[in-house]
């Protein structure tokens, strides 16, 4: 019976990964930022484009349509992890801020040179991140709308990027480990 299922477990999970793969081809890739600042501010966030129309360098600046980013948003914590804002900085393919700026290089899954993300829609007080990737990067907080800020925290322009695993990828790994779980059910009836 456990040999039934286990076959049945693992032929359906190969179907799925498989008929996911074939009728939904990966287009949309999602990547991950973290930035973590000398005095303990940090920032978390996400953005995806089109892998199969981006070019190879994507530089985002300013509001409206975006040429290849479909959304960006930022989260910004205080040293005892408490929330200070989340930005949709990049929605619907449409940027908020005037101040946005952004540069990846989707070859090496790096950000680069100038970056600019979160606030800057005319709010009191609205947090945004900004510098230079490598060389500086700032928590800021607008004071007066009057270009204004004060730094809260800052690094040496180090910033880490991920890519979040895709579904179909997700679904593949149960599948292989449904093979692992059906081979290991059958060596123990053999030997049984």
């Amino acid at each position: 019976m456990k040999n039934i299922f286990a076959k049945t477990l693992t032929s359906a999970a190969a179907s799925v990964a498989i008929a996911t793969g074939a009728n939904n081809p990966a287009q949309a890739i999602k990547l991950n930022f973290n930035w973590q600042g000398d005095a303990g501010y940090s920032a978390t966030g996400s953005f995806s484009y089109d892998e199969t129309t981006a070019p190879t360098i994507i530089s985002e600046t300013g509001s409206g349509a975006t040429n290849f980013l479909q959304f960006l948003n930022v989260s910004f914590l205080d040293p005892s992890k408490n929330l200070l804002g989340t930005y949709n900085t990049v929605s619907g393919g449409v940027s908020q801020s005037s101040f946005f700026a952004f540069n990846f290089d989707t070859s090496t899954q790096t950000l680069f040179s100038p970056l600019n993300v979160a606030g800057g829609t005319g709010v009191i007080g609205e947090y945004f991140f900004q510098g230079t990737v490598g060389d500086s990067l700032q928590l800021r907080q607008d004071v007066d709308q009057q270009g204004t800020s004060t730094t809260l925290d800052q690094n040496s322009g180090s910033i880490q990027v991920s890519q979040v695993p895709e579904p179909a990828s997700l679904l593949g790994l149960l599948a292989f480990a449904g093979l692992g779980v059906a081979s290991t059910l059958r060596k123990k009836q053999a030997s049984c």
